[in-house]
């Protein structure tokens, strides 16, 4: 199945969405088209509603035509509800979240009735992107848990520690000029130079960069950044505070969690910076703007437990209760990322005027990974720079299928290890297991495919689209990627044809004949609806993204609201 970026449209050049408007009006394009199919009629084009060619008219089935037409009342009454509450403060991104939510609703609902490992991705993207609360009963906490609870003081920040990189960087008395040359401490110092000469490019290896670094893949990845931009410089921060406060925010990191850990931290950190470096986007962002993107990158799933936002809700974990169930982990990585700069030497930010330090704030705040009904995300109007921001981040945190395949396999393995580590702890507790998460079940193929069909390639599509033709090898990798999952699901054996007899043989052509159908009008209302959207707010599940071919996350035009990443980022 080809899914080539809609890009390459002449229609949709000119249309690119910018504003609410811009969105129904590619709706009703949709709609329009929809009708010309329906009424069996070929549609004029006019410089107001271009068409986009269509096949030849052919007889559609009963119920393929019912579903047709279904579907575009459906989108007409989405334009007709826009029209009438539309307010001009309301952003893209709300507008472009609600319609792929009710897009992606409809697609699950078809994913579900295929197969048992077909409903059980359904569920997976559902409760991750959809914000559906399952209420799952829990045991009440034994004596034992409530007094260890008693003795942990809720005015604190879960997760700091007490560490001591500030005396160990400073106390020895080492100017600027005696430490790392690097950022950290390592033998292989000439190995990490030449894995570090792929800092600019798509598909470093940063696990190699880990091998070379000490495990410090996150300190030298920033310090990298850094120097490379001159943030340092720019921004005069110290080159011993910088290393104080980079070397303490890895270790607040778990090393014994599979997937969101410093690694997968320096890998979006990474990715960030090639995605600010698109020649689209040159002079888009502000010095400032850069800092806070590769900030909230580099901080964006500090602390996590390895478990998801759901399941701490489900467990009546302390975070939860300290954030009141509402995106738990993208507050806390949030929290202690900023708590950090308190510690001793490691104000990075120290030389920044107040001002400048409200606007980092609120940048990281109403970041990629966070909800949209956070009410400082949504009452005061996004500037498109921002909106860009925000986007670009979420790319970069499920940019994972878009790496090489080497490196997207290693990925997806310690993904699915995380996710098969809380469904071993549901399955302890008596608790319903999580979608994915139980190693018996679950289809690493299937899922990944499922992953990229209706999230990551919708967002990626949406992002290529802005910064056309910049990111047209990412498709082009993504696409590959996928067909190699694809390839790899196992083959259910068909009956021989000579089996069947003639009457058979005529209902299953049938069959695939409505099926074609229904699947090429499928593709031609998504890639018509993908013509119009925009960037908005995306990971951890909880991280807007912009997400979809109508209209993404909790953040824009595509964005897709995620929980956490944690499980999203497969």
């Amino acid at each position: 199945m080809s899914r080539n970026s809609s890009i390459t449209s002449d229609v949709h050049a000119e249309d690119l969405i910018v504003t609410p408007f811009a969105q129904i009006l590619a709706s009703l394009r949709s709609v329009r088209n929809n009708f010309t199919v329906l009424a069996n009629t070929q549609g004029t084009p006019n410089k107001r509603s271009p068409v986009v060619p269509q096949p030849p008219v052919c007889t559609l089935s009963d119920e393929t035509y019912q579903q047709l037409a279904k579907e575009t009342l459906e989108e007409l009454d989405w334009c007709l509800d826009q029209l009438e509450t539309i307010q001009t403060y309301r952003s893209v991104s709300e507008m472009a979240s609600n319609k792929f939510k009710r897009m992606l609703n409809r697609e699950l609902s078809h994913l579900s009735e295929m197969s048992r490992s077909g409903n059980q991705v359904s569920e997976y993207i559902s409760s991750t992107f959809l914000d559906k609360q399952n209420e799952v009963e829990i045991p009440p906490p034994t004596q034992k848990e409530r007094e260890k609870k008693k003795k942990q003081p809720m005015c604190q920040i879960s997760g700091v520690k007490n560490l001591t990189h500030s005396s160990s960087l400073t106390s020895s008395g080492l100017s600027n000029s005696s430490l790392p040359k690097l950022g950290v401490k390592t033998e292989q110092e000439e190995l990490l130079a030449k894995e570090l000469n792929d800092l600019n490019k798509w598909g470093l290896n940063i696990f190699r960069v880990a091998e070379c670094s000490n495990n410090r893949p996150l300190s030298t990845t920033m310090y990298a950044i850094f120097q490379e931009r001159e943030l340092m410089k720019t921004f005069q921060i110290p080159l011993d505070t910088f290393l104080t406060y980079t070397m303490t925010l890895e270790d607040h990191y778990h090393a014994d969690v599979a997937y969101h850990n410093s690694l997968h931290a320096a890998d979006v950190t990474q990715s960030t910076h090639v995605l600010l470096s698109t020649p689209a986007l040159d002079a888009v962002f502000t010095d400032l703007e850069i800092l806070a993107a590769v900030f909230a990158a580099a901080i964006h799933d500090v602390d996590h437990p390895g478990v998801s936002n759901q399941f701490l809700i489900n467990t009546n974990s302390e975070l939860a209760l300290m954030y009141n169930d509402e995106s738990v982990l993208e507050n806390h990585h949030l929290a202690v990322g900023f708590k950090l700069l308190q510690e001793e030497n490691c104000d990075i930010f120290q030389s920044l005027s107040k001002r400048q330090r409200q606007m980092l704030r609120k940048m990281a705040r109403c970041g990629p990974w966070l909800v949209l009904d956070i009410d400082v995300c949504v009452s005061v109007p996004v500037a498109p720079a921002l909106q860009v921001m925000r986007n670009m981040v979420h790319c970069a945190d499920l940019s994972n299928p878009t790496k090489p395949l080497e490196l997207y396999r290693q990925w997806t393995d310690r993904i699915l290890e995380e996710f098969f580590r809380q469904g071993d702890r549901e399955r302890e507790r008596g608790m319903e297991i999580s979608p994915m998460c139980d190693k018996h079940t679950a289809s690493v193929e299937k899922s990944q495919v499922g992953f990229i069909d209706y999230i990551v390639h919708p967002l990626w599509e949406t992002w290529a689209d802005l910064v056309h033709p910049d990111a047209q090898d990412i498709l082009d990798t993504l696409e590959d990627n996928r067909d190699w999952y694809q390839s790899m699901l196992p083959q259910s054996p068909s009956p021989p044809a000579e089996d069947l007899d003639k009457s058979e043989q005529a209902c299953v052509d049938k069959f695939q004949f409505e099926l074609t159908l229904e699947e090429d009008s499928d593709r031609e209302r998504n890639a018509e609806g993908e013509e119009g959207e925009e960037e908005g707010d995306s990971q951890h599940c909880a991280e807007e993204m912009m997400y979809t071919p109508e209209g993404p996350s909790d953040d824009g035009h595509s964005d897709l609201t995620a929980e956490d990443t944690s499980s999203v980022e497969s």
